[in-house]
């Protein structure tokens, strides 16, 4: 094998971390676009929200479907070959969408190919890398890699409402096909398949360091990940832990990063403001993720999620009679954002411990997918809702009483024995 020597040493590992993160981040900030063009697109076309909700439901969960499949074609063709390929099919479904005149248009380009481009740039990408890359400080690099939606959120939607407000949404959709594209030719340059191709081992390793085996040489990846799909389903606590990240999702990217800027929009106030009230979520979104997980490794995670949906469904229910004050919507994005994705760290936990060290990552990745499923289903409920009831309020409310019934199933869940025997070691 030809290797390639990168300066750094093993802390060229780093290098490929910052690399990922940003396209992370630019993935986040994507599947964030399609709440500002909201209001763009019904004032542009005519169409109904319900309809241009339906689109962006359909990227949402494809952005969620895609991400065990994307791990598959990641050992299949390689990492760089694979996130090459997402980036440009997110750039050019963005770009395309300028030329859109019917509302098939946006289902296909902000809707299916954006939804599976960005699906193949999610939280499996970050597992892979931390996983190829390093062998100690794993922790604090996933964390980084999860805490990228919220800075994409943070950084991004300021700068897109902006671009809407002034332009409407061929900015937006400019912005992000450019944005996409420029990191085409950074990932080609700096982000090897993997460490002994630029003659290295994994950062913290010794120089025998031996990397870990991929389920993918052990049999065929794909069917491996059905066959734990279908082994988990038999299980009580798989389908708990499935219905309370649906509600996650409902309640999260689905309603409130989907609708909240729109439902703003009805009560008079700007999109710059509106995506300013999301940006300060994000902020309280990297406390809250950070402060979560080390609570998880030191309380019931259990208990930890019944506090987390409890104060999220409250907070919902709060928000249609906060009467959109600076001071009440500042009150409801400080709870909400510190909830935003606090649910993760307890989550990841309880299905490793349910389901074992070897299996649990892969049924973590299909409860990550009942998340978009049920953020999917959000968006384009909340844009039903809106054209049935002229308003926003009964799908705040109906999200808020699926928090407080994710809290309560929570506690239900029992991790105290396995949930199925160990999948035996391939020969």
């Amino acid at each position: 094998m030809i290797t390639q020597s990168r300066p750094f040493g093993q802390r060229y590992a780093f290098v490929v971390v910052a690399v990922i993160f940003l396209c992370l981040l630019i993935a986040a900030g994507l599947r964030s676009a399609p709440s500002v063009m909201m209001l763009p697109l019904e004032s542009s076309f005519g169409w109904r929200r319900d309809v241009i909700s339906m689109a962006a439901g359909v990227g949402i969960l494809l952005y969620g479907l895609t991400g065990p499949f994307a791990a598959a074609l990641t050992e299949r063709i390689g990492l760089r070959r694979t996130l090459l390929a997402a980036l440009l099919i997110m750039s050019g479904s963005t770009a395309l969408s300028l030329l859109m005149t019917e509302p098939w248009h946006l289902f296909i380009t902000w809707g299916v190919f954006s939804g599976i481009g960005s699906g193949a740039v999610a939280s499996v990408l970050g597992a892979t890398i931390v996983n190829r890359w390093f062998k100690t400080n794993r922790g604090l690099m996933m964390g980084l890699m999860s805490a990228s939606s919220a800075t994409g959120m943070l950084v991004f939607l300021p700068l897109i409402a902006s671009l809407a407000q002034a332009g409407g949404w061929k900015p937006v959709a400019i912005a992000v096909a450019v944005a996409t594209a420029a990191l085409v030719p950074i990932v080609f340059l700096l982000v090897p398949e993997r460490p002994a191709s630029i003659g290295q081992v994994r950062y913290g390793a010794d120089a025998d360091d031996v990397p870990p085996v991929s389920p993918a040489s052990q049999g065929n990846f794909l069917i491996h990940t059905l066959s734990t799909l279908r082994r988990a389903a038999g299980t009580r606590v798989f389908w708990y832990l499935f219905a309370t990240f649906f509600v996650c999702g409902f309640t999260t990217n689905g309603l409130v990063g989907t609708h909240l800027i729109a439902f703003c929009g009805d009560m008079g106030i700007g999109e710059v403001q509106a995506a300013g009230l999301l940006s300060m979520m994000g902020v309280f979104d990297l406390i809250g993720t950070t402060l979560s997980g080390w609570l998880t490794d030191r309380f019931d995670p259990r208990k930890l999620l019944g506090v987390y949906y409890g104060v999220r469904g409250l907070s919902l229910i709060y928000l249609p009679y906060s009467g959109f004050s600076a001071v009440s919507l500042i009150i409801f994005a400080v709870l909400y954002g510190l909830d935003w994705i606090a649910t993760v760290p307890p989550t990841l936990r309880l299905s490793n411990e349910a389901f074992g060290d070897r299996s649990g990552p892969i049924v973590f990745g299909w409860i990550v997918a009942g998340h978009q499923v049920g953020a999917a289903a959000a968006a384009a409920f909340g844009g039903t809702m809106r054209e049935l009831q002229g308003n926003y309020e009964l799908a705040f409310l109906i999200a808020g009483m699926t928090g407080i019934a994710a809290a309560c199933i929570s506690l239900l869940i029992n991790t105290s024995r396995p949930a199925f025997d160990p999948e035996p070691q391939a020969a």
